[in-house]
Formats: C-alpha cells, structure tokens, sequence
C-alpha cells in the first residue's frame, strides 16, 4: 500500500488511560484531548518533512478509515498533521 500526493496512511497508537488522582480517565471522559498520535505506514509523493515510521499528532476529527489485509489504517492530508517526532 502506497499513498500518494498529499495523503498520509497511518496506524493509529491506542494511548493508555490517563490517571487523574489516582482515578482513569475513559476514552469518553478524555474527549477533550484534542490531538492523536499514529505512525506513518506510508506518505505520498507530494509531502515533505514526514517520512514512514514517523510518529505524528494529528486531529482527532480528521481522515477517514481504510481496511486493508484485514486491518484498519486511516488516511489524512499532510495539512492535518501537527507535530512529528
């Protein structure tokens, strides 16, 4: 699977439950937290400064999913990425 132009496929990193004084927060309760993080399985031809096996945050709210060999991965533009580490 190859992505091209300006598109991005990643593997989303499930996170662990944050602790807030000693309690777990759900994926419910933390829907305040605005960003996820995912790993770059493969970035188009056309993006710059985002390589594969990056890591990277991106808007929970962006991309879509795509299923592939029996797994889910998910597609964003370049645009939507907001740090990379």
């Amino acid at each position: 699977m190859k992505a091209i132009n300006y598109y991005i496929v990643i593997d989303k990193i499930k996170e662990e439950p944050k602790k807030v004084g000693g309690l777990e927060l759900t994926d419910k309760q933390n829907s305040d937290v605005r960003y996820l993080k995912g790993t770059v399985i493969s970035a188009g031809n056309l993006v710059e400064g985002i390589k594969d096996g990056d890591v990277v945050h991106y808007d929970r709210h962006a991309g879509h999913g795509i299923q592939f060999n029996e797994k889910l991965y998910y597609v964003l533009k370049a645009g939507d990425i907001v740090i990379v580490e």
